[in-house]
């Protein structure tokens, strides 16, 4: 059961899985009463690809036998750390940057400002040297960038 479940691929990023992507906090079976409880957080309060998410999740479980209870867990946040290195790999051979890690410490108080440049590598042909063209790409998770090597487009899977 919790390997169906893992392995429910993200609506918006059907290359990487739930899991992969660090949503899938939990999967309780009760073998007894033919039920699964699955825990999830989403990458941003708001976003619309959860419903589809529990939705796919309800149908692995009832394609198995069992009945499922989705619960959505917003504390802690989700964060791109949560991401598996598989995932971060499934990214980039789908030609969308994955992201670094995110900025370390405690997520309170005042937002620490950088004053260094950013390095998003393409990942077509490795080049740093990308410009970012929309701060929200595809989804909101995303930003559009361009690489000025080889200069094609491409989504980068922005860092939280």
């Amino acid at each position: 059961m919790a390997e169906a479940i893992s392995g429910v691929p993200d609506p918006e990023v059907p290359v990487i899985s739930i899991a992969d992507l660090g949503i899938l906090r939990a999967v309780e079976v009760d073998e007894q009463a033919h039920a699964v409880t699955v825990t999830i957080t989403p990458t941003y309060s708001g976003c619309p690809a959860m419903e589809a998410i529990a939705s796919r999740i309800a149908f692995e479980a009832g394609r198995l036998g069992y009945s499922a209870d989705v619960v959505t867990q917003l504390s802690p946040p989700w964060t791109t750390d949560w991401m598996t290195d598989d995932g971060r790999a499934a990214l980039q051979r789908f030609g969308i940057a994955p992201p670094g890690p995110a900025q370390a410490g405690e997520r309170h108080g005042p937002v620490a400002l950088q004053l260094t440049r950013r390095l998003v590598a393409c990942p077509r042909c490795g080049s740093t040297d990308t410009t970012e063209i929309a701060h929200f790409g595809s989804t909101a998770c995303k930003a559009l960038r361009r690489c000025d090597a080889c200069l094609e487009p491409f989504d980068e899977f922005k860092a939280l």
